[in-house]
């Protein structure tokens, strides 16, 4: 089937209800392009009064009602054709008509789904299609509202291959030959029996051709049928997350009269072993993941899923020395499971975040009985061909994992998703306390609760990390989650790594992944990793920061008020607060720290607690860092007391001040891989020397900022291109004239965007603010500020930028044509 991008051309509002319209109360239409968040750009609003459906779940942004709708062409010459609209995904509960006719709808709001369009279609006319989305109290986090995922249009003949209909395994790998399996759904929608020529060929990253076959298929009508070709690579490449070599499978039909469908599928050969003694293997080689778990929006453009800033993130990510990802709570993208079999990135991709338990008010599990089997086949559909998958994951902390009644459901999941991919294995990120929350007498007897000395749940609650671990290592958990973990291939243990030791001699042939770990223990995690062969690898929460579920990793401090760290932090915050990386892609002090531990930094790294709350007792929950950045500009605190903290994989390190020794420290593994000096605040430079055996073996420092504050603009790329979701990173700094940053003069930057692009989005990683992602105007935090940039055209795009007290700054950026880099399966040609 012809294949083409559906985003341009679209209008939205606010849906109104017609019975108001008649009576005047009407809201126009706004023009966008998709992919688009209608949420990014609604009112924000403390709880209470007219703003009582608001909360920092959703980081305080009201739900809604979106309508969009679009007129377009349908030209006479598809007559007789299919036509297919494909949603990558409409946030949430999409229903869609077509010239007023209802055309379909989908509950799940990070499903594909597809509206077979031709019915309701009026050729050589105009048509028009709305699409309705709703998002009101249905998630734990900010979702986004509205299409905020590609949308395509599909057109074929009678006889053609079924949208994703090319599927690509590779059964059996040696080094000096792959066999590659390509199955082909092919449909007859005619009234006649149709004989067709199945035509497959396999090229390799250079384009050449290195395998084919022919081979004849009957379809009989209204019955589609299944051709299966075996071919032969020799001395394949294989792919790896080290080396992420791509094959491109291309399937012709043709008759006697030529050509009738094409498609193509992009795949990897690669292998996937799994034992509780050698964990996870790649190409026989043992892998560990070193994971991050990421949320769906993209930061300051919302929930609106570009290409671009999918692969940016993966980019950053990777570079960061992660080498997965787990999708957290829903099925990733099409194009970020691109860019992770292009940049060698492995995936567990998750289905649900709930099934018939639910977490908010008006979430999917209203929707789970009726649609979990469909919604399962969409992911798998997607999924099917990306070698970066490896692990489906079929929930996240469902409560219904410590029943027998969820078991089985659980069993259901998995089994459906076995039915349709037996390439790869299936998880379950459990959290055992919340498998046995219901028994609250038995859960505080599991803690050692007791009625004598008051320990147990109200002493653990000081920490939550310590009270998971008691709770998900009792008997009681064991016993409660056998069936849940049993049914999997790989045991997803949320928040649990006392289960890891544990579960080696309680059932010896559970292979475990750490689905979900707080931050602050990952040296511990980490080096149960490395110690047993049955844990395959820790994810921790989370990599990259996000909006929504407000303040969980904010730094807190122990008050009257405040004897135990609150989860939810007040209005105006509006981002969690934690990750490696923040919403403009900055790497925090952590996601250094991650490196040292995962072996993969001998530098030792800087980071300096913030002098105003020296000596206060902190209240973080969890999730939170320690409230540090990587910065020695501390104006006002001059002489006043400060701690630095350094990591280093090394067995010591020194720190000097100005060319002053503060002392020696040990350092490394045994003092999970970090130190910290107490000193009085010099401005100058920081110096921190590792040392093995005596010997340097890294060095780093920080610095003061000097002189007057320059505004700094630096685009991602010189060179972006107009088509494909491509977008320009432009990322504005305040430094010095040397380039330090200064992270202590933070001030209001205006942007202006002329020429052949426009502002997709302009902010900070300032976790509490009231201002907006669509203004032009914005305050940097800690001298960072980020704007992206959406090309409308070929040409150049200018950035122009003024801060109070610095000379403008102007980036340019050059749009070059290129061909829309359609993804797999593209279908070239109909009759």
């Amino acid at each position: 089937m012809i294949r083409v991008l559906f985003n341009d051309g679209w209008q939205v509002r606010p849906k109104v209800n017609p019975f108001a319209e008649m009576g005047g109360h009407s809201v126009p239409f706004q023009p966008v392009t998709v992919p688009h968040d209608a949420m990014i750009g609604q009112e924000r609003a403390e709880p209470g009064g007219d703003a009582a459906t608001v909360n920092g779940a959703g980081a305080y942004f009201p739900g809604g009602t979106f309508e969009y709708r679009k007129t377009f062409l349908v030209p006479e010459e598809h007559r007789g054709k299919r036509v297919v609209l494909e949603f990558e995904g409409v946030y949430r509960d999409a229903t869609v008509y077509i010239n007023g006719d209802y055309a379909g709808q989908r509950p799940f709001g990070y499903a594909q789904f597809l509206i077979y369009a031709d019915r309701f279609l009026r050729f050589g006319e105009d048509n028009e299609i709305r699409v309705e989305a709703r998002s009101h109290r249905d998630s734990r986090w900010y979702t986004g509202a509205g299409i905020y995922r590609d949308t395509w249009m599909l057109v074929g003949g009678l006889v053609r291959i079924s949208p994703d209909g090319v599927h690509v395994t590779t059964p059996d790998i040696e080094r000096e030959l792959a066999v590659v399996e390509v199955a082909t759904r092919v449909e007859n929608d005619s009234i006649a029996i149709r004989t067709v020529d199945v035509r497959t060929e396999i090229r390799d990253g250079a384009g050449t051709v290195v395998a084919s076959d022919s081979s004849k298929i009957t379809v009989l009508p209204g019955e589609p049928a299944l051709c299966r070709q075996r071919l032969y690579v020799d001395d394949p490449a294989l792919w790896s997350p080290d080396s992420p070599a791509l094959y491109v499978c291309g399937v012709k039909l043709m008759d006697d009269d030529g050509d009738v469908d094409a498609g193509t599928a992009r795949f990897g050969i690669r292998s996937l072993h799994l034992d509780p003694r050698r964990g996870l293997r790649i190409n026989g080689e043992t892998v560990k993941l070193r994971g991050a778990c990421v949320h769906h929006d993209n930061g300051v453009l919302g929930a609106a899923t570009f290409a671009r800033a999918e692969e940016r993130r993966v980019e950053i990510l990777k570079d960061a020395g992660f080498n997965a990802i787990r999708m957290s709570h829903n099925p990733m993208s099409k194009a970020m499971l691109d860019a992770c079999d292009r940049l060698g990135m492995l995936v567990v991709d998750e289905a649900f975040d709930m099934w018939t338990s639910g977490k908010s008010e008006f979430d999917y599990s209203l929707s789970f009985p009726e649609w979990w089997e469909r919604d399962i086949e969409a992911m798998v559909a997607k999924d099917f061909n990306h070698p970066s998958v490896i692990l489906y994951s079929i929930g996240n902390e469902i409560p219904e994992t410590g029943s027998a009644v969820g078991a089985a459901q659980g069993r259901a999941l998995a089994e459906k998703v076995r039915s349709l991919d037996r390439t790869r294995y299936v998880t379950n990120a459990i959290n055992g306390m919340l498998a046995v929350l219901a028994d609250l007498s038995t859960m505080r007897k599991a803690a050692g609760e007791t009625a004598e000395d008051g320990t147990g749940i109200n002493t653990l609650m000081a920490d939550p990390g310590e009270m998971m671990n008691a709770i998900s290592s009792s008997e009681l958990v064991s016993r409660r989650t056998a069936e849940s973990f049993a049914l999997l291939d790989v045991a997803g243990i949320n928040y649990a790594e006392s289960r890891y030791a544990l579960d080696k001699d309680l059932f010896p042939n559970r292979i475990i992944l750490g689905t979900e770990t707080f931050p602050t223990r990952v040296d511990g995690n980490w080096r149960l990793v490395k110690q047993y062969g049955h844990v395959i690898g820790d994810f921790t929460w989370t990599g990259w920061d996000y909006l929504g579920e407000v303040g969980i990793g904010r730094p807190q401090y122990l008050t009257p008020d405040t004897p135990r760290p609150a989860f939810v932090a007040p209005y105006p915050y509006l981002l969690a607060g934690c990750g490696d990386i923040d919403i403009t892609g900055h790497r925090r002090p952590a996601s250094h720290y991650r490196e040292i531990v995962f072996g993969r930094r001998t530098e030792p790294y800087l980071a300096v607690r913030r002098p105003q709350h020296h000596g206060e007792t902190v209240a973080s929950a969890p999730w939170a860092w320690s409230d540090t950045i990587s910065s020695w500009t501390w104006p006002g605190f001059e002489n006043e007391p400060i701690t630095v903290e350094v990591y280093s994989d090394a067995e010591e390190v020194e720190l000097f001040l100005n060319g002053r020794s503060l002392g020696r420290r040990p350092v490394g593994e045994d003092h999970r891989f970090r130190t910290a000096f107490d000193t009085l605040h010099e401005p100058g430079e920081l110096l921190a020397i590792a040392y093995r055996s005596g010997t340097e073996s890294g060095r780093s420092g920080l610095r003061s900022v000097t002189g007057p504050v320059k505004l700094h603009a630096d685009a991602d790329r010189p060179v972006i291109t107009a088509a494909g979701g491509d977008l320009a990173f432009v990322t504005l700094t305040l430094t010095d004239e040397t380039g330090t940053v200064h992270t202590a003069a933070d001030r209001l930057v205006s942007v202006e965007v002329t020429g052949d692009g426009t502002l997709a989005g302009f902010g900070s990683a300032d976790p509490s603010t009231e201002e907006r992602f669509d203004a032009k105007e914005r305050h940097t935090y800690q001298g960072r500020v980020l704007a992206v940039i959406r090309p409308t055209g070929t040409g150049e795009i200018r950035l122009s930028a003024v801060a109070p007290g610095c000379e403008p700054v102007e980036v340019t950026v050059t749009v070059e044509q290129a061909v829309v880099q359609q993804r797999a399966p593209v279908m070239k040609a109909t009759s």
